[in-house]
This record gives C-alpha cells, structure tokens and sequence, in this order.
C-alpha cells in the first residue's frame, strides 16, 4: 500500500511521499531548479530555493476558511490543489504552513513520526496519505494530524529517495514552497502566487459579511438588496465606503503589532 506523509511547522511543511518498493537513488532539486519551477512566486528564497511566504501571511492563513480558499483557486482554474478524506485527529486545530517535501520508501509509518515531528515542527502538524499505527498513543499529542488508515504493523526500513521534489499528495502535485492549509474538511495546497490573494479577498468576504449583518439590523432592507453585490447604487456606494475604512482599519492593525 502507497502511504505519504506531510508534516506541518509554523512556517514550513515536511511533507513525505511513500513510492512502492523499487531500485531508486536520492534525487533533489537544484537550487536554481526550484526556482525555476517556482518563477512566479512574488516572494523571497530560503537557502534552499523554495518561495518563502511571510511569516505574517502564514499567521493570517490560519483564519481561513474551506470558501475563501477554493474561491480564488477555481478562479485561477487550479482545480486540483485539495486533498480530502483523511481522519482528522483534532479537528479544532488548523494546520499552516510552507511545503517541503520528502520523498521516500517505507511499508508503512510508526506512530513515533508523531513524536518526532512534534518535536521538530513545535506542534505544526501531520498528514498521513496512508496509515498511522497506535492511535491512542497519538491522540495525547496535542498536534495536528490527517490520515486514512489504522494499521497495528510497524514500519520496514525506509529509503530515502527524495528531498525537495514535486511530491503527489491524492489527487494534488505539491510542489516545495506551496502554502498548506488543513482544516477539518481536508488539505488544500495553495501556489504562492495566489496567497497574497486568497488573503486579501478574505478580508474583504469578512467585510462584506459584517455589513451585510449590520444592514439586516436595521431592517429596512431585503435580502436581495444587500446580498452579493448591492443593486441599489446609493447602498452600494454606502457599502464601498465602508469597506475602504474597514480595509484601512485592518491595514493600520496589523501594521502596529
């Protein structure tokens, strides 16, 4: 059985793919592969090459929704970037981070990948394309985790085999420097690119929401009046003004912390 493996820090993602057993040799890419790969990433380099999101825009990943997210990708027809039906360990917790990727050949994953991944990602987070063993045993660790299976077997030797390569994660090319975001629907893999974006149209859904139920309020309005796009021009005049001042609001917060 095929398993993949990802692991999630504050600001970078490990993320682990499982080929079945072959002759292989450790492959990765070269610095200035990657970046070619990767030219329209808006953002600065890590040593290694991958695009290095903000760390200020990865903290803002962690308030988004499955909507928010999906909304932009279609858009931009990158319609295969979502990973779904994995066993979510805690729900409640989100998971943010930047990919990196680790290809190898084990049989199966240990439940002490757990502890070490903790350890290494501060908490950040786990996905298991395949199975987890002692599930018990994980759930003590406050992290994090997706995963298909329950399996009792231990893992076989491992082959490394690749480091920093396009890794396949379901149906989704993950590549080095993808912005990762879990929650308890699934995984979604955003491209750089679109991360300034996906952010920025959020904010604007959270507006859009707030004065939508401040209208409702009132209750002088139907809903065909204010939802979506108001048709009346004077309200949706109203409302691009307030959304230009809670834009400069937002803007002005998070530029003093």
């Amino acid at each position: 059985m095929k398993n993949r493996f990802c692991r999630i820090a504050r600001s970078a993602l490990a993320l682990l793919a499982c080929l079945p057993s072959a002759a292989a040799q450790l492959t990765s890419f070269p610095k200035q592969d990657l970046v070619d790969y990767t030219a329209k990433s808006p953002f600065e380099r890590l040593p290694d090459g991958r695009p290095k999101v903000p760390d200020e825009l990865i903290e803002r990943a962690r308030g988004l929704s499955s909507e928010e997210v999906w909304a932009v990708l279609q858009e931009k027809e990158f319609n295969n970037q979502y990973a779904d039906g994995f066993q979510v360990l805690h729900p409640g917790k989100t998971m943010v981070g930047r990919a990196f990727t680790v290809q190898f050949m084990p049989l199966r994953a240990d439940d002490n990948l757990f502890f070490y991944v903790n350890q290494a990602t501060h908490g950040g987070g786990l996905v298991v394309d395949g199975s987890v063993r002692d599930l018990n045993g994980i759930s003590e660790i406050d992290m994090p985790a997706y995963f298909r299976f329950v399996d009792p077997t231990p893992i076989g030797e491992v082959m490394l085999t690749g480091i920093n390569v396009p890794v396949r994660i379901q149906g989704v090319t993950v590549m080095p420097g993808d912005l990762v975001v879990g929650d308890r629907e699934g995984v979604y893999f955003i491209p750089p690119q679109f991360v300034q974006e996906v952010l920025d149209k959020a904010d604007e859904t959270h507006i859009h929401d707030e004065w939508t139920k401040k209208k409702f309020a009132e209750r002088k309005y139907k809903s065909s009046e204010i939802y979506g796009s108001p048709s009346d021009p004077q309200l949706k005049q109203e409302y691009q003004q307030y959304l230009k001042k809670r834009l400069e609001e937002i803007h002005k917060q998070r530029t003093s912390k």
